[in-house]
């Protein structure tokens, strides 16, 4: 295998699930252009709840595992994770070189691969196992409470053990990444970050359309992510409905029918939009507000500069790498109310730069994302 060049290489991917679109899955698109040719296996695949973003797989070799066949399983698939490890494993990987697994929650890690090398691109060690904030206050109910304390002591002992078993080299996506890999699983990893090339930015450079202008004059502020518990959206919705702040959101999730019912007449709710309607939304936007706790990386600060936009970030997780206080963007320490209104009277003192905001965005860039998978697939083959 050391003599196979990359041309030649029987590659696989392998995600965790796809039934909804984000950070992760963009990963999974730069992958999948990397290694057209490879299948993506995946625990489930629910064309329903990607709604407009399922026309994103036409054409691609999508293979679920045998969970994907349990009638309902899909809208089960939370209280029924601990399932999907043994999926992924009794996936057959015997025939692949290089096998890249993009994984979260969902053990897409779990898979073997005897003959070839497997590197799991990780997003974060699942985050419910370790302590950090979820999509959901499941702790909220007393028998889901005990019920879920156990069943994560359980996934927690599956997890260090695939980690360390399965994996033969972990990319992390951030540094904020790497660290759990090594406090949770004692494993180094090599730190590549996301690739956040987001196409509309040049159309929107190239025309500076007239609809971008026109929103611009409007003066709003931008919330983008999905609408759950750990990004915290009721607080740029309690913050700009109390201070009769126009705020456009963003996103889909449980939190939408709470967030509807406390927001005032200047908030406005996009649901999910697709990326011409997202690069109009950027390019008129003030400041995106990312009030989210524990972040892994965070794809949508860095999209958001790439527009030239500054971010008004908490300080955790990824943003502390991807915004520079002051320069791209203000970060807060108090993830409440108060902590958000003070970061936004800091930045409105602040004269932005939009330039050099869009120059910093470019560093976390697709060139350099592939670059760096290459370079780790190679390093993989020859050790």
């Amino acid at each position: 295998m050391q003599n196979k060049k990359n041309n030649t290489l029987k590659v696989a991917l392998v995600h965790d699930y796809l039934r909804e679109f984000g950070g992760a899955e963009r990963v999974l698109e730069s992958l999948h252009e990397m290694y057209p040719e490879a299948p993506v296996y995946t625990a489930f695949f629910d064309r329903k709840s990607l709604g407009v973003h399922a026309k994103r797989y036409e054409g691609w070799d999508i293979r679920e595992t045998w969970l994907g066949k349990i009638p309902g399983f899909k809208k089960l698939h939370s209280p029924l994770r601990f399932l999907a490890p043994w999926a992924f494993s009794s996936l057959d990987m015997s025939k692949y070189d290089v096998v890249i697994s993009s994984s979260n929650a969902y053990f897409a890690k779990a898979v073997s691969v005897p003959n070839g090398k497997h590197l799991c691109y990780c997003h974060t060690p699942p985050r419910v196992l370790y302590g950090y904030s979820a999509m959901s206050d499941w702790k909220r109910n007393p028998l889901m409470r005990t019920a879920g304390y156990f069943l994560n002591h359980f996934m927690r002992i599956i997890d260090v053990k695939v980690s360390r078993e399965r994996v033969d080299l972990f990319i992390a996506n951030s540094k904020e990444t790497a660290s759990r890999i090594k406090k949770f699983y004692k494993l180094d990893s090599v730190v590549v970050y996301p690739p956040v090339d987001f196409s509309g930015t040049k159309e929107l450079d190239s025309k500076k359309s007239l609809e971008s202008k026109n929103l611009k004059e409007e003066e709003y502020f931008l919330y983008v992510n999905r609408l759950a518990l750990a990004k915290h959206p009721e607080l740029a919705v309690e913050v700009c409905t109390d201070l009769e702040l126009p705020l456009k959101v963003v996103g889909t999730g449980k939190m939408m029918a709470h967030l509807q019912a406390i927001a005032g007449p200047t908030i406005e709710f996009m649901g999910a939009v697709s990326d011409q309607e997202l690069t109009k939304l950027y390019g008129g936007a003030k400041a995106l507000f990312y009030p989210v706790e524990h972040e892994d990386f965070g794809m949508v600060p860095v999209e958001s500069m790439l527009y030239g936009v500054p971010v008004i970030a908490h300080k955790s997780g990824g943003p502390k790498e991807t915004v520079i206080d002051g320069k791209t963007g203000v970060v807060f320490d108090d993830l409440n109310k108060d902590g958000l209104k003070k970061a936004l009277q800091r930045f409105e003192k602040i004269s932005f730069k939009e330039q050099e905001i869009k120059q910093w965005a470019q560093k976390f860039n697709q060139k350099e994302f592939i670059k760096g998978i290459k370079k780790v697939v190679e390093r993989s083959l020859t050790s």
